[in-house]
């Protein structure tokens, strides 16, 4: 079955701070506004684009998005 992309993330928390992956699930975790079921890349991508968060960035969600993709295609 297949996890949300939050649900995914979380995987990463508790890593090594030096990676930005990691940033982004902590602060993605904490942001009681993300949207926790999308599997949506367009959804999550432009919520992403709308916060001013340091660690919440497209670059980290990029890297993250496309393991996601590869973990779970079909």
């Amino acid at each position: 079955m297949k996890k949300s992309f939050y649900h995914y993330a979380l995987t990463f928390r508790g890593g090594d701070w030096n990676d930005n992956k990691v940033r982004f699930a902590e602060s993605m975790f904490i942001d009681h506004g993300f949207p926790k079921m999308s599997e949506d890349f367009q959804e999550l991508s432009d919520y992403i684009e709308m916060q001013s968060d340091e660690y919440l960035t497209t670059e980290a969600f990029d890297s993250l998005w496309a393991l996601y993709e590869l973990k779970f295609q079909c």
